[in-house]
């Protein structure tokens, strides 16, 4: 993110030694441990209440029953595979409708790109499933082995019969947790009350249990092993996030023009920044936010409940890291630069701020783009056709030539009806006069001859039809051809176009 470059310091601090030349550095460095501390604040109970609600959807989501009437699943969300269909509430979807779940896709993307204009890295911060899974991780790890302190203290203390049952508790609740997640994920796929029995008896098939194993393995790595590691190596977002942020975009910083020069709590002259490593020691991927906008940090805003402590303990005003435009931290140490460390310097700096701009180019166009998503998926999914036909010419051969001189053509006819029911329906040819339209193994026939096919309640019927000319027709070598699918009461419910082939005149 080297376009979004924090504030100059209003005082120089001292020039770091020189870099080491680029020989001399090594290819590998080894991780550095990173021990985040628990922390009280507003932030944090948004992220404890939107860790309840992802985790929450996420384990009971699959358990909820939806009824659409007999041999249909009766779960609210699954993904059927074997009968390639996707169930979400009423709505049913067939493969050949992907579209719509493409154009939820592309929305959940347009919709990510917006909130990231406005808030900066709010989804990584805060419902990223990396960053809840990671949290709850942590979370447990701290009721195991205790909070930052007591963990460093543990982890350099020599192995003893303590130290093993802690470790053990620590991975076995993992081991747990990560289970839970890996077989939710295939309750999404299976029913989940089936799945889950079959699981627990050991009665599952080998498909099963090798996705079991996968996401409970990968959950295990990346929430209790990898952490910070995915959102800094792993993860794409940040590369390019940046493009997605502009001066007017709120992200978590640090008000240099309020904290520098940094210095004791009862010092003179200096800004209300301690110099404490408060912010940096709950930081769960370990950086220091004074340092200004990084690719590592993920916006979760626990650095400023984290300081926020701090200011209050010594009297001073909250804020010192907030939720800031880059825009106002210019307008604010302009408007302080001449101006040494006090209430005064203060006061001014919050004064020349401004209300961040929510309406602007960028944020126009990205509610344009899911307007028009949107739109166009609502308009998909009101005319969305419930039943529908596909007609597929014969290849090989295009045409046959009958021994009377005449000329047919053969054709699959394939019926999709979305519906429980099983109507009955006329199948009727509008092509030139002379074709004679016929179907293998027919059914009845309607009043007007034309045959009666039946369709299959939630499935696809499949018929061989042929159409014949007569000798001496005089039928050009390509001809269209329009098959129809009439209701009872001679409505069209279906129609598909198609061509007849014939020799060259």
């Amino acid at each position: 993110m080297s376009e979004m470059k924090a504030p100059e310091r209003l005082q120089a601090r001292p020039a770091a030694a020189s870099p080491a030349p680029a020989a001399d550095l090594p290819l590998y460095a080894d991780r550095q441990k990173v021990y985040p501390k628990a922390v009280r604040g507003p932030v944090r109970r948004i992220k404890w209440a939107v860790l309840a609600l992802c985790l929450g959807l996420y384990y009971v989501v699959p358990w909820l029953r939806w009824d659409r009437g007999s041999g249909v699943p009766d779960q609210a969300v699954l993904v059927d595979i074997a009968n390639a269909r996707l169930f979400f509430l009423w709505i049913e979807l067939w493969p050949q409708e992907i579209y719509f779940l493409a154009g939820a896709l592309i929305l959940g993307a347009i919709a990510l790109f917006a909130v990231s204009s406005l808030f900066g890295r709010l989804w990584c911060g805060f419902t990223c499933p990396q960053t809840v899974w990671t949290d709850l991780f942590m979370w447990v790890e701290r009721l195991i082995e205790g909070d930052r302190v007591e963990r460093m203290r543990l982890d350099k203390a020599p192995w003893t019969a303590a130290k093993w049952a802690r470790k053990a508790a620590k991975h076995a609740a993992w081991l747990g947790i990560a289970a839970a997640t890996g077989g939710a994920w295939i309750m999404y796929f299976n029913d989940a009350p089936t799945v889950t029995r079959e699981i627990l008896t050991g009665t599952a098939s080998a498909r099963v249990y090798f996705f079991f194993g996968l996401f409970t393995a990968t959950t295990y790595v990346l929430a209790g092993w990898a952490r910070e590691q995915v959102c800094t190596y792993m993860c794409p977002w940040p590369r390019f996030q940046a493009a997605m942020l502009d001066e007017h975009s709120l992200v978590v910083s640090y008000r240099a023009w309020r904290g520098e020069p940094r210095g004791k709590a009862k010092a003179q002259g200096v800004g209300d920044c301690v110099d404490c490593y408060a912010c940096v020691h709950v930081c769960p991927t370990g950086i220091d936010i004074r340092d200004g906008q990084q690719l590592e940090c993920i916006g979760c805003g626990l650095c400023i409940d984290a300081c926020d402590q701090i200011m209050e303990r010594l009297g001073r005003p909250k804020g010192l890291i907030a939720f800031e435009t880059l825009s106002n931290l210019a307008a604010s140490e302009a408007a302080v630069a001449n101006l040494p460390p006090g209430p005064q310097r203060f006061a001014r700096g919050m004064a020349a701020r401004k209300a961040p701009r929510v309406i602007r180019p960028r944020t126009l166009v990205y509610a344009g783009m899911l307007s028009a998503v949107g739109l166009a998926m609502l308009t998909a999914l009101l005319l969305r056709e419930t039943l529908s036909v596909t007609v597929i010419h014969d290849r090989a051969p295009t045409f046959v030539r009958l021994a009377d001189g005449g000329v047919r053509n053969g054709y699959t006819l394939k019926i999709a009806n979305k519906t429980r029911e099983a109507p009955t329906l006329a199948l009727a040819l509008d092509a030139p006069a002379g074709l004679r339209l016929t179907v293998q193994d027919p059914a009845e026939s309607d009043a007007e001859g034309r045959p009666l096919l039946a369709a299959r309640p939630d499935g696809l019927a499949q018929y061989r039809v042929f159409v014949t000319a007569p000798p001496g027709l005089g039928l050009r070598e390509s001809t269209p051809v329009t098959f129809r699918l009439l209701d009872a009461g001679g409505r069209v419910a279906a129609r598909e176009d198609s061509i007849f082939l014939g020799p060259r005149p």
